[in-house]
């Protein structure tokens, strides 16, 4: 037997050998376990901490005793991450996944491409920032894409683009096209993240969960939350900012994805409700759930606006509006079918009511208290309807109540009468012989008639001696036609701007100034130079005078307290986040004072008082106010609106007639003459008692309600 002796050499190389092999496996382990660990774990996970921005809550929107008009509710919303979307291998399947998924459930989701969804695909109408977006897209293309491409040749160029192969049918392509389109544009005009849907329902949310979609990340916000049906034109809307509202709020430190005020009190009073951003550290998992987040900067909610007006009356005023102008509807189209019977109807002439709007202001202080407009729209969904807005008959986005300018017709007799009292054309009692037909300037072939020459076909009538008084009742046009051929409208104009006719009422919402007739600019407005039967019109209110719905409304206030007229603020106070701090609180504020002798208000009040309640000549109006809780006075105002086109029906009027609390006007857009719109006024006026009655004992201003 033979025995070989393994040498002691080789087993200690052997050992050292495996020794170093031990130590070397044993550093690689610690270092990837120990010091590296805590990395590859969370690379494992695909962990992601980010930076972001906290939006702060916007601040409420309250009426004049506390009712919350406007606030803030929690939501989901859906946001594309675009790195996991397009890492899929068929992001464009994965899209059309989503989108109809969304469709299933009933949400909406976010599609700014203005193509029509259907073929024929054409382009539909843009909004503002639409037309920004499609300019932006354009441009970042250079020449991929010819100038001014049609639609089709646009979602050809998406085709090719975004490789949305044949398998797709021409539907199918525009739904990608304008997922991707939505995506691409925000990188194009640098705006705010692209949220696929906002306000996600948890049944959505739930399927997504369970199908494990990947690019798809869940975020808390807020959206404004509408608590009332009403008063859509004054408290506007809230939305994404164009790129020129990105360049001025970026000065303010806005995020770029921030949602400001578009319209109404949203955009007046962007800069107390916007509030201000806070700073987080996000943590998420590969699934996208938020593990944790760390605050850097804690947001802070904006502050909370109470408006002038109560939503009480708002809601009365514009169901009052609304059925009023279908009661005149139904009376017109009925008049209408008998003269068509009779045939002597003209079916070029138009008479069908296109619009209106109501104002309710307090006498004392000018303070709103209720402005509709009609017709109107639900705010709560503006931006999902607003291309349908934009085209439905007779504008409902346009706040007439505000915006509309309409000839004041006899309304604006009181301003005429009190100017030529002031300039000493005439006293309170002198008096004026309507003859019927003014022809001072017969000669030069003008010869303007009053209304009563041919109010009954065949008998030529006329009012007989009016002093102011009586003139007012009467709206005798002869006797304004002398007053103001003697004033001149340079005389009247001064008068009017006191009233505040034709300047700014201090709301701070948009408004239009108006115009009061003059000669330095009215061939600009009427297409001719001036002449002497102007200046007689401009007296009566016609001419080219026009004045929005809220001055009228302000200029009765400033005729029923005696001069005094005040500011039309919408604003009433505003609070902190937290309702603690008072920040403003608003003071009665007068712009200017019509002066005039305590003896001419009273026989201008008079002549009002008249108007509504003298039985001897107004029958008709006094029916209408004979059984009201307040003695009133008023004034109607008949507007011609061009041969072939029904009058503008106009009532303005105050109560009570002693101490006048509330001032109202109403205007009817073709509603004929003034007397058909004031039985509107007079349950306005009711719902305004009424609404004082109640609220004299159980609300008390600047009072949240629960």
């Amino acid at each position: 037997m033979n025995n070989r002796l393994i040498k002691p050499g080789r087993v200690a190389a052997l050992a050292l050998l495996f020794a170093a092999v031990m130590t070397l496996y044993l550093v690689f382990l610690y270092k990837l376990q120990i010091i590296e660990g805590e990395e590859y774990y969370n690379q494992s996970n695909a962990i992601q901490e980010k930076k972001i921005t906290v939006t702060a809550a916007r601040g409420n929107i309250l009426d004049r005793y506390g009712r919350v008009l406007v606030s803030n509710k929690e939501c989901y919303n859906l946001q594309i991450d675009v790195d996991k979307l397009f890492a899929n291998d068929d992001p464009n399947a994965v899209i059309l996944e989503l989108v109809e998924l969304v469709q299933s459930f009933g949400d909406s989701y976010v599609d700014d491409l203005p193509i029509t969804t259907e073929p024929p695909f054409d382009f539909r109408p843009m909004t503002e920032i639409e037309e920004t977006m499609l300019k932006a897209y354009y441009k970042d293309k250079g020449d991929a894409l010819p100038e001014n491409p049609t639609a089709v040749e646009l979602l050809s160029y998406m085709r090719t683009r975004y490789e949305i192969d044949n398998r797709y049918s021409a539907q199918e392509a525009r739904l990608i096209a304008g997922v991707r389109y939505s995506i691409n544009v925000r990188y194009a005009i640098n705006t705010a993240d692209y949220i696929f849907v906002q306000d996600a329902s948890m049944e959505l949310i739930t399927s997504i969960m369970e199908r494990k979609l990947v690019g798809i990340n869940v975020d808390r916000a807020y959206v404004r939350d509408y608590n009332t049906e009403y008063a859509a034109h004054l408290l506007g809307y809230v939305g994404l900012m164009t790129q020129e509202e990105f360049e001025h709020y970026s000065l303010m430190d806005y995020a770029n994805d921030a949602m400001v005020g578009k319209d109404g009190v949203e955009y007046a009073f962007e800069d107390q409700l916007h509030g201000t951003d806070g700073v987080a550290w996000e943590t998420r998992n590969a699934s996208g759930t938020v593990l944790s987040t760390v605050y850097e900067k804690e947001p802070v909610p904006g502050n909370h606006v109470y408006l002038t007006i109560d939503i009480a009356l708002q809601e009365q005023v514009e169901r009052i509006l609304s059925n009023g102008v279908n009661a005149l509807i139904a009376g017109v189209n009925e008049d209408n079918a008998k003269e068509m019977l009779q045939g002597t109807f003209d079916p070029e002439f138009k008479d069908e009511i296109t619009g209106a709007a109501a104002v309710v202001v307090e006498v004392e202080t000018g303070e709103p208290l209720a402005i509709a407009s009609w017709p109107t729209y639900d705010v709560s969904t503006i931006i999902e309807n607003y291309q349908e807005l934009m085209e439905t008959p007779n504008a409902p986005l346009f706040n007439r109540a505000l915006m509309g300018a309409y000839a004041p017709g006899s309304t604006f007799k009181p301003c005429t009468a009190i100017a030529a009292l002031n300039y000493g054309i005439i006293n309170t009692e002198d008096k004026v012989k309507c003859e019927g037909v003014f022809t001072r300037y017969a000669a030069e072939g003008y010869a303007p008639q009053c209304w009563i020459w041919t109010a009954i076909e065949g008998e030529n009538l006329t009012h007989g001696e009016d002093n102011v008084t009586d003139a007012l009742r009467d709206s005798c046009n002869y006797f304004f036609y002398t007053i103001g051929n003697d004033l001149g409208v340079s005389n009247m104009e001064i008068v009017a701007n006191q009233f505040g006719l034709g300047v700014s009422t201090g709301i701070e919402l948009v408004e239009t100034k108006g115009h009061m007739s003059n000669e330095r600019d009215h061939y600009d407005y009427a297409g001719s130079e001036w002449r002497i039967g102007d200046t007689l019109q401009a007296a009566i209110g016609q001419s080219d005078s026009v004045f929005s719905p809220i001055q009228m409304a302000e200029y009765c206030a400033t005729v029923a307290n005696g001069g005094h007229r005040h500011s039309a603020s919408i604003l009433k106070s505003i609070r902190s986040f937290d309702y603690s701090e008072q920040i403003y609180e608003r003071q009665p504020q007068e712009l200017t004072t019509v002066e005039s002798a305590d003896y001419n208000w009273a026989a201008v009040h008079a002549g009002m008082e008249k108007v509504l309640n003298d039985w001897s000549v107004n029958s008709a109006n006094a029916e209408h106010w004979v059984d009201c809780s307040w003695h009133c006075a008023g004034k109607t105002g008949t507007a011609q609106k061009g041969e072939g086109m029904a009058n503008d029906g106009l009532f303005m009027c105050y109560g009570p007639y002693d101490d006048p609390q509330v001032a109202i006007f109403v205007v009817v857009e073709r509603g004929g003459a003034g007397a058909n719109t004031q039985f509107m006024a007079r349950n306005i006026m009711d719902a305004y008692i009424n609404i004082c009655s109640y609220s004299d004992t159980s609300e008390s201003e600047m009072s949240l309600l629960k």
